[in-house]
C-alpha cells in the first residue's frame, strides 16, 4: 500500500476558501480504514495539512453523533476562518476566489442563492493520506492547469490517454505532459482509479470477474464513461473499473452508457448492465 492514497477531490467554493471541507467517506477505501481506527463518532482530532511543503494545523471532525444510526460516518476538515491555511488557499485559487468574492459582494443583503462558478474559473483541491493517520497532503489544481490540459489532450486518442493514466507509460509525445500541472492531474486521475480498484477488489464491473486472480495479478483498468479527452472529468462518477477485454471492446464499439440503469447499449442491440455497483447512486 502506498503512503499517499486518495481521499477526495473538491471543487473550490467559498467554504473551502474560508473555513473547511466536508469529506465524502463511503467510497474512500483507505481513508475509511484510517478514520475507522482514528476517529470515532462525535470525536474531533487535531491534524496537520501539508501544502507545497508547508504545514498547517486543522481539525477533523466526525460529525455523526454516537447515538445516531446512520450507515456511513460523515467527516469535516475545519480550519481557522481567515487563518493561515485559508489565506494560502485564497492565494493559490485566486481566480475562483476573486470570482466568488465579486459575486458575494454584489448580492443583496440576505441573498443566499448558490454561486455557480463558470467552467473557465473552476479549480480543485485534491487531498491524499500520508503514512501518518493525522497528516494529509493537499494538491491545488488551478484554472490555468486545466486550460493547458484541455489544449494538450485536444484531438488525442482516448485509449492512449487512459493507458497513460492506468499504467507507468511515459511515451506521450508532448512536453506539457512533463509539467507540474499535468502531473498533478495525472496523479489525481490515477489515485481516483486506484481507489475504485480497491473498492471493487480488482473485479470488473461488467463481468464481475477478478481475471488476474489465478495468475497472482490484479489486472483491471479504469475507464472514463464520458471520454476524458472531451470531458476532462476524472470524478469517480465518471469512471468504472473494467478488465482489459471489456475495456478494449468498449473502445472498439463505443457503446452508449445509460446512467438510469447503469448499462451499456451496443450498436448491434445488445444491452449489458453492470453486474457490480458500489459507487454509483441514483
Amino acid at each position: 500500500m502506498f503512503s499517499e492514497n486518495y481521499v477526495c477531490k473538491k471543487e473550490v467554493d467559498w467554504s473551502l476558501l474560508m473555513e473547511g471541507i466536508t469529506l465524502p467517506q463511503e467510497n474512500q477505501v483507505v481513508f475509511g480504514q484510517i478514520t475507522g481506527r482514528f476517529l470515532k463518532r462525535g470525536e474531533t482530532k487535531d491534524i496537520t495539512l501539508y501544502l507545497d511543503g508547508k504545514s498547517y494545523k486543522a481539525k477533523i471532525v466526525n460529525v455523526n453523533n454516537p447515538v445516531e444510526k446512520r450507515k456511513n460516518d460523515a467527516f469535516q476538515i475545519r480550519y481557522t476562518r481567515d487563518g493561515e491555511l485559508s489565506k494560502a488557499l485564497q492565494f493559490y485559487f485566486s481566480k475562483s476566489y476573486n470570482y466568488i468574492k465579486a459575486i458575494r459582494d454584489s448580492r443583496e443583503p440576505g441573498e443566499r442563492r448558490k454561486i455557480r462558478v463558470p467552467e473557465d474559473y473552476k479549480e480543485y483541491l485534491a487531498i491524499y493520506t500520508t503514512e501518518y493517520d493525522d497528516s494529509y497532503i493537499l494538491d491545488t489544481i488551478i484554472a490555468d492547469d486545466i486550460a493547458a490540459l484541455r489544449k494538450a489532450v485536444d484531438y488525442r486518442n482516448e485509449k492512449s490517454i487512459e493507458t497513460f493514466f492506468n499504467y507507468n507509460v511515459d511515451d506521450i509525445d508532448t512536453g506539457f505532459y512533463c509539467s507540474s500541472g499535468f502531473n498533478k492531474i495525472r496523479k489525481l486521475n490515477r489515485s481516483i482509479g486506484d481507489n475504485l480498484k480497491l473498492l471493487y477488489n480488482y473485479r470488473c464491473q461488467i463481468c464481475g470477474k477478478p481475471i488476474g486472480d489465478k495468475y497472482g495479478s490484479n489486472v483491471v483498468e479504469s475507464h472514463h464513461i464520458d471520454y476524458f479527452v472531451s470531458s476532462l472529468n476524472n470524478d469517480s462518477s465518471n469512471q468504472i473499473i473494467v478488465c482489459p477485454n471489456h475495456h478494449s471492446i468498449i473502445h472498439d464499439v463505443n457503446p452508449v452508457f445509460r446512467r438510469n440503469d447503469l448499462s451499456y447499449v451496443y450498436e448491434n442491440g445488445y444491452i449489458g448492465k453492470l453486474v457490480l455497483n458500489l459507487h454509483f447512486w441514483h
